[in-house]
């Protein structure tokens, strides 16, 4: 193969904007080294263009595929922006891993599919480069959720660890990979544990819509508000963050029309008690409250299930919502636990580009044909080696 570099591509659920990762796999000490990072962010048509797909709506195959062009065009203009910062051409680039731009993910359904746009050929033909994609395919077809993806390469990562660790990456959706202790008989697990800034997200847009902010900066909002512990209640009881892992789910799931039940029922059932709903009235700072220590919560009970003490490490968006990470601390750090929470930085790991860095890895391990999915943390009926391939 020629070249020396990967480009790991992420693009989330937040629709925020296109994170590259520039990766080194030929280290002596065979860890991956990231040589350079890039960011571009969506602008507020395209975003609002992306999350309009998370639902189904009119002429949804008409916008879907013609969005799954110009994501490409976009991706290769922000990998040639990559190239050019760090003086390098398209011969330098053994291959792009991209994950593309999810707008449905249906791993529970009768004939479950997963769809990632931004065309894989249409990229490695503007840039020149090979491409690996569409890496959630093969393991759906093999019965698992196709997500998430990321534990085997935080593996890699922790190869010599001898504690229990937790890497909890906060992006709209948050999940966890939990990596026992050396020696214990337990398996590395991976799950989506529920909404991570998806709703947080949606509920402060709602509620500043003359901002030019599209989320509660470092939680600032949330932390005038008032906790409501019934809403909290009946939040934890969604069928989804009760159910047992394997799991997965995304913003198809937990999305502003899905707050919006809850809040209607909340008030319905308030008044059905009550008589009235005076005592139980929300207003919108304390919903944001509300769902500041919901999004912690779960996190912390999928945390606790499975050890009582370990190392955390953040990542993702959610990392910089300090409101938002003193509740993480607060909730994991209780009489029957003990957590060290860090971000990956303690690690000298850039925790935003640390989803990125993953799908390089994941081309990577699809050149050298090897095992990239985790069974124990997707379902799946084998192991495998995940993505296709698609030629300039």
């Amino acid at each position: 193969m020629q070249g020396k570099y990967y480009i790991g591509l992420m693009s989330g659920t937040s629709a925020d904007g296109i994170d590259l990762a520039l990766v080194d796999f030929t280290s002596k000490n065979e860890k991956p080294r990231l040589v350079a990072s890039f960011y571009q962010s969506y602008s507020s048509v395209l975003a609002e263009k992306i999350t309009s797909l998370y639902q189904p709506g009119n002429n949804e195959i008409d916008r879907a595929f013609h969005l799954d062009v110009e994501l490409a065009h976009l991706f290769a203009q922000a990998i040639n922006a990559l190239l050019s910062q760090e003086n390098l051409n398209s011969a330098d680039i053994i291959a792009i891993g991209s994950h593309g731009q999810t707008i449905r993910h249906r791993p529970s359904a009768d004939n479950p599919f997963t769809l990632q746009i931004g065309c894989c050929q249409t990229l490695a033909t503007v840039t020149g480069i090979r491409v690996v994609g569409q890496f959630r395919r093969k393991d759906m077809a093999l019965g698992g959720q196709g997500a998430p993806l990321v534990p085997i390469f935080h593996q890699q990562l922790f190869a010599h660890s001898v504690d229990a660790n937790f890497v909890v990456n906060i992006g709209g959706i948050a999940n966890i990979t939990f990596l026992p202790e050396q020696g214990s008989s337990k398996s590395v697990l991976g799950f989506d544990t529920g909404p991570g800034n998806a709703l947080l997200d949606d509920w402060f847009t709602k509620n500043h819509s003359s901002s030019n902010e599209k989320f509660d900066k470092s939680g600032a909002w949330a932390a005038t508000g008032k906790v409501n512990q019934a809403l909290l209640i009946q939040l934890m009881q969604d069928d989804y963050i009760k159910a047992a892992a394997p799991k997965s789910t995304g913003r198809e799931y937990f999305h502003l029309d899905w707050l919006e039940q809850q809040l209607t029922f909340f008030t319905e059932n308030s008044y059905s008690q009550h008589g009235a709903i005076t005592d139980e009235e929300l207003n919108a700072v304390d919903v944001q409250a509300t769902l500041l220590v919901f999004t912690a919560q779960s996190i912390c009970d999928a945390i606790k299930s499975l050890t009582t003490q370990g190392k955390v490490y953040l990542c993702g968006g959610g990392v910089h919502n300090s409101a938002l990470v003193e509740a993480l601390k607060t909730s994991l750090n209780t009489s029957n636990s003990a957590f060290e929470i860090n971000s990956m930085q303690a690690l000298n790991i850039d925790g935003d580009i640390l989803e990125a860095m993953a799908f390089a890895w994941l081309a990577y391990a699809f050149d050298h044909s090897l095992v990239s999915n985790m069974p124990a943390v997707t379902g799946a009926s084998a192991s495998c080696t995940l993505g296709s391939t698609y030629l300039p």
